[in-house]
């Protein structure tokens, strides 16, 4: 759970009492590389935290899968209207190798966010990171050609392209494979 931990603590320092409560409400899941672990449509009242491996959470829009992002070792996953709103979302979370994750379930760690200030705290912190992530991703497709997208990209996370699809690749950056592909090759 090293990787699970060292993220929690780069984030919001949680004390050692405040995760060993969470610890003990994790459950231990392994996943096989190319599973589908959250459904658009159905309601998935769990939180994954992947200690190995790496996801990608994508949408299907006219029968096509758009990929809009990817969560890896001490990163968490979730479908945002199962844990924001307890609906069932629209996004789609599969694994693109063996993943090994610990998983709580929403109820619950709503449950140590009204007991545990640090974990609430944590949480926020996770969360506020994420939207400011994403709201990085939206602003470089509006604003940077494809060639800087992917550079950025591949600064911000280095092994991605070792680990990912090109084709997902693609999707996330918003062009087509056979785009990317010239501008891999230009490198």
């Amino acid at each position: 759970m090293d990787n699970i931990i060292r993220k929690i603590r780069e984030y919001y320092p949680v004390s050692d009492d405040s995760l060993n409560i969470l610890k003990s409400n994790f459950e231990e899941q392994v996943f096989p590389a190319r599973t589908i672990i959250i459904r658009a449509g159905y309601l998935d009242k769990k939180v994954y935290f992947i200690e190995k491996g790496i996801t990608r959470s994508y949408i299907l829009y006219n029968g096509k899968e758009i990929t809009t992002w990817f969560s890896a070792e001490g990163d968490a996953t979730c479908g945002s209207w199962d844990l924001y709103r307890n609906k069932a979302g629209f996004e789609y979370v599969e694994t693109l190798e063996k993943t090994f994750t610990y998983s709580i379930s929403i109820e619950t760690l709503n449950n140590l966010y009204k007991t545990h200030i640090d974990i609430a705290n944590w949480m926020r912190v996770l969360q506020q990171e994420n939207f400011l992530q994403l709201q990085d991703i939206h602003i470089s497709r509006l604003n940077l050609p494809a060639q800087k997208r992917y550079e950025k990209l591949v600064k911000d996370f280095p092994d991605i392209c070792n680990r990912v699809n090109l084709g997902y690749i693609a999707s996330f950056l918003g062009i087509t494979q056979p785009s990317l592909s010239r501008i891999r090759a230009k490198r």
